[in-house]
């Protein structure tokens, strides 16, 4: 009896494992295809999932990065979601350290305030945030979008690495402050090299959002085409007149910064939890 209930549930897993990866994986690898097959063999046969390997070919790839902008777009992306996942780690590893070492009134209350700036709706800052741009005039600058990213991003960046900062012993600082270590120095060479998993899931994070965010670079870049993020370059591929090829082509492309990221994460997180211990 235990033998039959052990074959039954393994054939169950394998069954809902089959059907998870077929109801996540599905619509990207349609997507995948759609993008490499001929618009005119989409249009008389959209549904076909199995085109011969004759009929596949790269040319929406080229037109969406090249005629339709979109490799510029990426370009800006790139430089706008690097300088902001720099800016907000470097920031958040100093806050968040003192929030979870240094003794200061209000200390407790610190998490729930910087979660509770992150939750505010994006549209509330959209107005006062566009006027003081205006007035330092970093209005359609990509500049002046990094400064607004880094601005949303440092709270909720904050609060996630204080949770890893409190998991490092206070026992290998104080060992380190002992030896003439100071805060800064302690800081770079014991605390993050310790909390480096922390801080690579952090900055993959902050870089995707700053890569996927939509209203404040349609808010401070709409005018200014050659300054345009990926997400006003392909809204623009939304439109009826962009073959649908095309568009999944341009869909794909964009995904492949932040797929690289999760990789290069991954390696930093094993890096990671092996390049700090406690030694007694």
């Amino acid at each position: 009896m235990r033998n039959t209930e052990d074959r039954v549930l393994g054939v169950l897993r394998w069954a809902v494992i089959a059907i998870a990866v077929a109801v996540t994986a599905g619509p990207l690898l349609y997507g995948v295809l759609l993008s490499l097959r001929p618009f005119q063999s989409v249009v008389s046969e959209p549904l076909d999932l199995f085109p011969s390997p004759s009929e596949l070919t790269f040319a929406s790839y080229p037109t969406a990065m090249a005629e339709y902008g979109l490799g510029g777009n990426m370009w800006n992306s790139l430089q706008v979601a690097v300088a902001t996942a720099g800016l907000a780690i470097v920031l958040s590893v100093l806050g968040a350290y003192a929030a979870v070492r240094l003794r200061f009134f209000g200390r407790d209350a610190v998490n729930v305030v910087f979660l509770g700036v992150y939750l505010l709706p994006g549209i509330v800052l959209a107005v006062p945030l566009f006027v003081l741009l205006s007035r330092i005039g970093l209005t359609g600058s990509l500049a002046g979008l990094v400064f607004v990213y880094v601005a949303q991003t440092v709270p909720v960046a904050l609060y996630m690495l204080r949770t890893y900062l409190v998991a490092v012993p206070s026992s290998v600082e104080e060992a380190a402050m002992i030896d003439g270590c100071g805060r800064l120095a302690l800081i770079r060479r014991v605390v993050l090299p310790m909390a480096l998993p922390g801080v690579a899931a952090t900055a993959l994070y902050v870089f995707m959002i700053a890569w996927n965010e939509y209203l404040f670079a349609l808010l401070f870049l709409v005018a200014d085409r050659d300054r345009w993020t990926v997400s006003l370059g392909i809204a623009q591929l939304t439109e009826f007149s962009v073959p649908t090829t095309v568009l999944m082509a341009g869909s794909i492309a964009i995904t492949v910064p932040v797929v690289a990221g999760f990789f290069l994460a991954q390696r930093l997180l094993v890096t990671g939890l092996t390049s700090g211990a406690e030694k007694g």
